[in-house]
């Protein structure tokens, strides 16, 4: 009889890891689960090679939860480049284009960002995660293929000017989901009649989940190097704050139990529409929930009962 292939450790929680630059997300994921001896992990949404800051990794039932966090606002802090425009949008690619940069102002681009807030569209880039009949688009960029992007509406929850002269230009952003940061500083330095490109991103914030809570690969290190996985695995935030970001509706026995059997339920205090943070006895983490129109609150995602 065959042996049965060892798959992992058992592990929960989210660990806010302050992603490198030079890797791709899911390269690190797969580096760090490796280092939690973990048998199932995921990452809630890529960050470009050249990016760095929080991206959060999601272990075992925590798994359940990632799209919620890969749905949620998100903040970076971005440094471009004037008079430059590159076929990635960033540092890591090919400059196609140049241009003078004179004449530019603070005013003039304090002025233009005013465009940029609020709903606005965004044909995504060649060099994104998004697919194609099945495939990245990155991966066909890479061929040489280009084919048809529509545009998509993405909402900027402000945008703030950081650092200007002229040869580089530094912003704040938090905005929606699916908001290309690259994409945003092209259309920014198009407005003035120039050209501009991604040089630093770092991410500063995702759902809930900020720098302040974010560890290094560094961190982890000295962490399996002086206490093993036990080590590690404190550095693991609770299942239940990836719906901090959401109203928090506390449970009774009675109504947790149909809940878990499915069963939309009245919970008193629920808000009129949206997510919430379900929670039982002594505050534990039981799952999300969607208010219906009818006003009940429906499970969408449950942890298992055991944890």
């Amino acid at each position: 009889m065959a042996k049965r292939r060892n798959r992992g450790r058992a592990v929960d929680g989210v660990l806010v890891l302050d992603k490198p630059a030079g890797c791709t997300s899911n390269e690190i994921l797969q580096r760090v689960k490796r280092m939690f001896g973990a048998a199932k992990a995921g990452h809630t949404g890529s960050l470009d090679p050249l990016a760095t800051g929080v991206l959060p990794l999601c272990f075992g039932e925590a798994t359940k939860f990632s799209q919620f966090l890969l749905d949620a606002d998100k903040a970076y802090v971005v440094k471009a480049k004037w008079g430059e425009r590159t076929d990635t949008a960033d540092a890591d690619g090919e400059v196609v284009e140049t241009c003078p940069t004179d004449g530019l102002s603070r005013e003039a681009l304090l002025d233009t960002l005013e465009r940029f807030k609020g709903d606005i569209e965004q044909v995504p880039s060649m060099y994104s995660a998004l697919k194609h009949n099945g495939q990245p688009l990155y991966k066909l960029a890479r061929a040489g293929v280009e084919v048809e992007r529509k545009a998509r509406k993405v909402r900027i929850h402000s945008l703030e000017l950081l650092d200007f002269d002229a040869t580089h230009f530094s912003l704040a952003v938090c905005c929606s989901k699916g908001t290309y940061v690259r994409n945003l500083v092209e259309d920014i330095a198009t407005a003035m009649g120039n050209l501009a490109h991604v040089v630093e991103l770092r991410r500063t914030q995702a759902g809930p989940y900020t720098l302040e809570q974010a560890v290094t690969v560094e961190d982890l290190s000295q962490a399996i190097d002086s206490g093993g996985h036990k080590a590690l695995d404190q550095l693991l935030l609770p299942l239940g704050t990836s719906a901090d970001h959401w109203p928090a509706l506390a449970l009774s026995e009675s109504t947790a139990f149909y809940l878990r059997n499915g069963n939309p339920v009245q919970i008193p205090g629920a808000p009129l529409e949206g997510w919430v943070k379900l929670t039982g006895l002594n505050e534990e983490f039981i799952g999300v929930g969607e208010v219906l129109d009818d006003g009940k609150v429906a499970p969408r995602r449950l942890i298992s009962s055991s944890q």
